[in-house]
């Protein structure tokens, strides 16, 4: 029995869903950088570092998150 590219393709879906669960049972970085820069003077830096990830794991590896209905930034 021959296995076809559409047989191969439907194993290989995963649903939205389970793929947002699985980020956020696990947590995922997100970090980029960019520099703008003219004749090689760099004018602008902007970095990002972002964490996704659901609040029983964070709270799973020991990051202290706010309260309920309380701000990080109080």
């Amino acid at each position: 029995m021959a296995v076809t590219r559409e047989d191969i393709a439907r194993q290989r879906e995963v649903a939205l869903v389970d793929l947002v669960d699985r980020l956020l049972a696990g947590g995922v970085v997100i970090g980029g950088d960019i520099t703008l820069s003219i004749a090689d003077v760099d004018l602008v830096y902007v970095g990002l570092r972002a964490l996704i990830t659901s609040v029983a794991t964070a709270e799973e590896h020991g990051l202290s998150l706010a309260g309920a209905g309380g701000s990080p930034f109080e």
